[in-house]
């Protein structure tokens, strides 16, 4: 803004141009007796930005070198000094401005008979542009989200590349945070693109309602009865695989009988197997997507759980012949292995309550966003077991008591369950230097299992609070869904009886 566009109207006309601010600031030296002193000297952050008290209720600025601006209630005093070293900020672009339209795209009002320029914006994020401004080191505000902060800076056109790292390195974090976050909102979208958008017919209506019961526990009585089977068949599937593994029935397996214990528990096998089945294909029906219902991570652990007993059916029930057979030991031998190895994939059922434990959901999250932690934890481990193993190996072999210590690949095993805290005491240093050794890769392993916990930790709480921000999103969004249709179901009960009243009182015409 120039001056021949804007003059200025002087309120203090007998103060030189340098001081009228310092006189407008100190109010209470006006009513002190005694001799008027000499005015302070500012130092040079007071000279490239300056707050307006509340007391001051008009002061004369000159916009041949300063600007007056309100944000939020709170004034400020820039030099246009301050400014031209940020030409492309929101401030300095005022400089140019040469008629009332120009201003008002640039603030939301303006004051010509005070020279002032308002703005509906934030003070406290304002105040932290100032010290920037006159100091030159931008910061975030705690008590501030990272990301209104960052649209504040947007409006002001300061760079974020001017805050101190801490603080960029915290908005960049928040970020990524919030593009992962549309990508799975784009990515739901998108599913439910792919679907009917107006579902009439009663095939779409069952669907709708076999996904609620599968998916969603919390949709109702069917679904929370759905989920209740589900985990109690897991349960049993864990009980009977525990009971297998008892000293009688493997006796009884390697000698190829079948007692009558032995059958119930396959039995009981076959109907949580038949459940496991059944809830697949209802799963997989209700998909919309099947291409991606394969992809899912739950969904393949499902196959890998349910496989293994119709694979040992196909291979118990082998119709070769023993003439066929190289060798019928050998051949029961690896029938036998197989079939120990398919059914302790069994196990895999429990996986299966993550889709019903949050705690489950929360743990798998935050395993997938700590990926770079968890790397970062490894090579730690890698490169302290690679040092310690040497070291223990030549204290061990240099004193004379080797006993454990064979070799240096020997001793990795070692510094493994050392340095995570677990000693089984199976291979124990003897020797005093050996002993050194331990203490310090048992303390160097607790520094280094502690380092990005408190980051694994952060991830899981924030994990967890967000899906069960979702849940506690759809089960309101269910809780509305059920009263729109209970009240729709009112209105057309309130339109029969009018119409049932309407036939009863109107009079009867007789033709």
């Amino acid at each position: 803004m120039t001056s021949r566009a804007m003059p200025i109207a002087s309120r203090l006309r007998g103060l030189h141009p340098r001081h009228h601010h310092s006189s407008s600031c100190s109010p209470l030296s006006q009513l002190l007796p005694g001799p008027e002193e000499p005015p302070s000297i500012k130092g040079v952050y007071y000279q490239r930005a300056q707050k307006v008290s509340a007391l001051d209720a008009s002061p004369t600025v000159d916009l041949k070198k300063e600007i007056l601006v309100n944000v939020g209630g709170r004034r400020y005093v820039l030099p246009w000094s301050t400014l031209d070293q940020f030409p492309l900020s929101r401030l300095s672009k005022l400089k140019f401005c040469r008629n009332q339209e120009e201003i008002a795209q640039l603030c939301d009002d303006y004051d010509e008979d005070n020279q002032e320029f308002f703005f509906d914006r934030s003070p406290s994020a304002f105040g932290m542009i100032v010290s920037f401004l006159a100091a030159g080191k931008l910061a975030l505000l705690r008590e501030m989200c990272v990301l209104s902060f960052q649209e504040e800076l947007t409006y002001w056109g300061i760079e974020e590349a001017n805050l101190e790292k801490c603080c960029l390195q915290k908005l960049l974090k928040k970020l990524e945070e919030l593009a992962e976050l549309r990508r799975e909102e784009a990515l739901q979208q998108q599913g439910e693109a792919c679907g009917p958008a107006v579902v009439t017919s009663r095939w779409g209506l069952f669907m709708n309602w076999l996904r609620e019961t599968v998916e969603n526990p919390q949709s109702g009585l069917p679904g929370k009865v759905f989920a209740c089977l589900s985990i109690l068949f897991v349960a049993t599937t864990a009980v009977s695989l525990c009971v297998s593994t008892m000293p009688d029935l493997r006796a009884e397996e390697d000698k190829g009988e079948c007692s009558q214990k032995c059958y119930y528990i396959f039995i009981v096998e076959t109907v949580c197997v038949a459940w496991f089945s059944l809830e697949f294909c209802l799963r997989f029906v209700q998909a919309q997507n099947k291409c991606r219902f394969f992809q899912g991570p739950l969904n393949i652990i499902d196959i890998l759980a349910i496989s293994p007993y119709y694979v040992s059916l196909v291979v118990s029930e082998d119709p070769q012949e023993d003439d066929d057979r190289p060798s019928g030991s050998s051949y029961l031998e690896k029938v036998g292995l197989v079939l120990r190895v398919l059914r302790a994939l069994r196990i895999l059922y429990v996986m299966r309550l993550a889709r019903h434990s949050l705690g489950l959901q929360t743990l798998g999250l935050t395993v997938r966003r700590c990926t770079r932690e968890f790397g970062l934890l490894l090579l730690f481990l890698c490169v302290a077991i690679t040092l310690f193993s040497p070291l223990v190996y030549v204290a061990e072999n240099e004193s004379g008591r080797v006993l454990e210590f064979t070799s240096i690949p020997a001793s990795y095993w070692w510094a493994i369950i050392s340095m995570t805290t677990v000693g089984y005491g199976d291979m124990v240093p003897r020797s005093v230097p050996g002993q050194m050794v331990a203490l310090s890769s048992i303390l160097s392993g607790i520094l280094i299992m502690a380092f990005p916990a408190t980051s694994i930790f952060h991830t899981f709480s924030h994990s967890y609070l967000e899906l069960k921000k979702e849940q506690e999103q759809l089960q309101a969004r269910l809780r509305r869904l059920q009263n729109a249709a209970t009240a729709s179901e009112h209105e057309l009960l309130n339109d029969v009886d009018d119409l049932i009243l309407e036939g009863t009182t109107s009079p009867i015409k007789y033709g």
